[in-house]
């Protein structure tokens, strides 16, 4: 296991340092070589190798063999109102991207109507008449912006990175809720295993009691020592309320993460369960610069870098002209039997080519905003790395640590469970104190609820480290 840490911990901190994009290059891992003069890349790659796995197809937490963890997990994915949330935004996103690319297309109008006016003859001389006209109408009207220059592409191009900023930001909702869920629902697993050891100690303190009071009664031992046995079964029995309400406090939160009333899963959730078994051991499958490629976050800062490019193209494009094609058909009679005759007909056709020649600098300054967009974005970019590599580092050093915790918590255990049984014959034997008893007792229970803590802990840290790597990582 140390070596796979130093290893995996190398990888991590090489990529780290290879991977850091630079804001004065205005760069990203994430698009090819072709850079145009000013630095900023002219094309952006869609990688999805580096792109978070759907749970549906990486699902990490099957290798607990648990099926209620599964179906916790399936309707958190369903039912939770920040994942559904994030995937509204992608369908937002895209909707956008079809909004955008609607410029590509005409516009195309229809009318019809009838109109009756007066005309005041009064207006020039007193003795005109005034005249009084009627005529129908009905036609088709076009308008086009022709794409010359891109305007319309560009604004596409930017909707379309929104969709990938959207996609990632799904994905990380997904991987939180998905490591968080399975971390309190461990979590609950190791409340509930103190709880069973609890109870197991109540019953043998109890017996403890019955056998002092029969020593006391035949004369072989004295009242000082069945009041030591009943402190010790207090004192057990005390701890078992808070143990209940951590065990109801997970369950609440994790019907809540799962997108449920508590009620409805209470009985499912608050179950005995058996003895926690050791958590499977991490395997890395692939290179963990890979992986670490695959963080949502990081993803999402790429796609984020792309879309402020994306905008600076899109603002370079307003110091282009603008072409646009109008046109319009009908037709017009006094009388509504004659809208198709041969002298009804109307039409006109136009071409307009516009160009702002100055605009208060406006254009300028909408280019030099954008950059500094890219720049900043670039910055959280690199922040972005840099706390990924820090997030997988600290998730080793936890999960080793808490590994290293049960291998010597559970000599304790085994230790303290002889010690105990020890004490235990040799106050029958009339060799040792009945405090050497509850003293041993207390030991051995307290390992063994630190054993069941470590257990648990070693759990959390898996999780961790599948959440600080973007999944995958446990097989």
């Amino acid at each position: 296991m140390k070596t796979h840490y130093v290893l995996l911990l190398s990888a991590v901190l090489l990529f780290g340092s290879n991977f850091q994009a630079k804001s004065e290059t205005k760069t990203s891992a994430v698009h090819d070589s072709a850079v145009d003069a000013d630095g900023l890349p002219e094309r952006w790659q869609y990688q999805p190798e580096y792109m978070q796995t759907a749970p549906a197809d990486d699902p990490w937490w099957k290798q607990y063999n648990d099926p209620l963890l599964d179906s916790l997990i399936a309707m958190a994915e369903a039912n939770n109102y920040n994942a559904t949330a994030a995937l509204k935004r992608i369908e937002l996103a895209k909707r956008q991207v079809t909004a955008a690319r609607a410029s590509l297309y005409p516009q195309v109008g229809v009318s019809a109507g009838w109109n009756e006016s007066r005309s005041a003859g009064a207006a020039s001389n007193p003795a005109t008449a005034s005249h009084t006209g009627s005529y129908f109408n009905a036609g088709a009207n076009v308008n086009w912006e022709i794409d010359v220059f891109g305007r319309v592409a560009a604004k596409a191009k930017a909707a379309k990175a929104g969709v990938q900023v959207s996609r990632a930001e799904y994905d990380g909702v997904i991987v939180s809720l998905c490591s968080e869920l399975a971390s309190d629902y461990f979590q609950l697993r190791t409340y509930q295993e103190q709880y069973r050891i609890t109870l197991q100690h109540i019953e043998v303190q109890k017996a403890n009691v019955r056998m002092t009071e029969l020593r006391h009664e035949a004369g072989l031992g004295t009242g000082l020592e069945v009041s030591q046995a009943k402190t010790s079964l207090y004192t057990t029995q005390s701890s078992l309320p808070a143990l209940e309400a951590s065990i109801r406090t997970m369950a609440n939160s994790i019907a809540i993460l799962a997108g449920v009333y508590p009620e409805s899963l209470a009985p499912r959730l608050l179950e005995q369960s058996q003895a926690m078994q050791p958590a499977p051991a991490v395997l890395s499958p692939g290179i963990p610069m890979d992986l670490l490629r695959r963080r949502p976050d990081i993803v999402e800062a790429e796609m984020q870098l792309a879309q402020y490019a994306a905008q600076i193209g899109v603002a370079r494009k307003d110091f282009l002209p603008a072409l646009a094609l109008t046109g319009s058909i009908g037709t017009s009679a006094h009388d509504a039997s004659n809208l198709f005759g041969k002298n009804s007909m109307e039409y006109s056709v136009g071409a307009t080519l516009s160009w702002t020649v100055f605009d208060g600098f406006a254009r300028s300054n909408n280019v030099a905003e954008a950059k500094l967009q890219l720049e900043a974005a670039t910055d959280d970019y690199n922040l972005t790395v840099m706390t990924a590599v820090e997030e997988v580092e600290n998730a080793i050093t936890l999960y080793n640590a808490a590994v290293d915790q049960v291998k010597a918590l559970q000599s304790a255990v085994d230790e303290s469970e002889n010690t105990y049984r020890l004490s235990v014959q040799l106050y029958k034997d009339g060799l040792s104190d009945f405090l050497n008893v509850t003293n041993a007792q207390a030991a051995y229970l307290e390992n063994q609820l630190s054993l069941a803590s470590a257990t648990g802990s070693v759990y959390s840290a898996q999780i961790t480290l599948y959440k600080a790597l973007g999944g995958g990582i446990i097989q």
